[in-house]
C-alpha cells in the first residue's frame, strides 16, 4: 500500500507526537472558526493539486512545495518544536539558520512523496473544532492504491491561520520529525551547526 513510503508509526514517534501536540496546543485558537480552518486547507490543497498536475520536474515541484509549506505552514513553530529545548538555548542566528535548513529538508522530503502523488488528488472533507486547534480532513487518491486519510491540524495561536501538523493515516508529520530532529541532534553531539548542515543535505 502506498502509505508504506511514508513514516511508519513507533511507540518513539506515538511518544513524541503527543509531546508535540501538548507544546504546540497550549493555548486555544482565539479568531479562527472551522470555516476559515477548511478553507485555509481548501487552499493547500488546491495548490498541491495544481504542483502534482504540473507535469514539472523533480526539483522545480520540490521548490514550489517549500512555497506552499512557507505559506501555510507555521513553520517557525514546526522546527522549534522538532528541535525541542535546545531551541532555548541557541542564539537566534543559529535558530533562524536552523529554521531555514529544516524547511528545506520538509520541503524535500514530503516534496518528494507528494510527487508520487501524480495522477491522483486529494480532496477536503470537512474541518472540525477540538476546542485547542481544528482538524481538517482530507482524503488522497493515488492510482492503484486504496484511498488514505490525510488530516492538517490548523490554529491561529501565533497570529496567523496556519497548520502545524499533518497526519498520515494518524502517523504524525511534526512527531516523526521531532524524533529524526532529535537523532539526528544526538548524532552530532548536540551541535546544531553539524545538525544543519546534515539537514541541508538530507530530505
Amino acid at each position: 500500500m502506498m502509505i508504506s513510503s511514508w513514516n511508519r508509526p513507533s511507540r518513539r514517534m506515538v511518544l513524541a507526537g503527543a509531546a508535540t501536540f501538548s507544546l504546540l496546543t497550549a493555548a486555544p485558537a482565539v479568531a479562527l472558526n472551522v470555516r476559515q480552518a477548511e478553507q485555509l486547507v481548501d487552499s493547500l490543497v488546491a495548490d498541491i493539486n495544481r504542483v502534482i498536475a504540473s507535469g514539472k520536474s523533480e526539483s522545480a515541484m520540490i521548490r514550489d512545495f517549500e512555497g506552499i509549506f512557507a505559506q501555510y505552514g507555521d513553520v517557525p513553530a514546526i522546527a522549534r518544536s522538532a528541535l525541542g529545548p535546545t531551541a532555548r538555548n541557541i542564539s537566534s542566528a543559529e535558530l533562524r539558520s536552523y529554521t531555514s535548513a529544516f524547511q528545506g529538508y520538509i520541503s524535500r522530503k514530503y516534496g518528494k512523496r507528494f510527487r508520487e502523488f501524480i495522477g491522483g488528488r486529494i480532496e477536503v472533507n470537512g474541518a472540525s473544532d477540538t476546542g485547542r486547534f481544528f482538524t481538517v480532513s482530507t482524503t488522497a487518491f493515488l492510482r492503484g492504491t486504496n484511498p488514505f486519510e490525510v488530516t492538517f491540524l490548523v490554529t491561529d495561536r501565533n497570529g496567523q491561520d496556519r497548520f502545524i501538523d499533518m497526519l498520515i493515516e494518524g502517523v504524525s508529520m511534526l512527531g516523526t520529525e521531532r524524533v529524526e530532529v532529535r537523532a539526528l541532534l544526538d548524532r552530532n553531539r548536540g551541535d546544531v551547526a553539524g545538525l544543519i548542515n546534515d539537514l541541508q543535505r538530507s530530505g
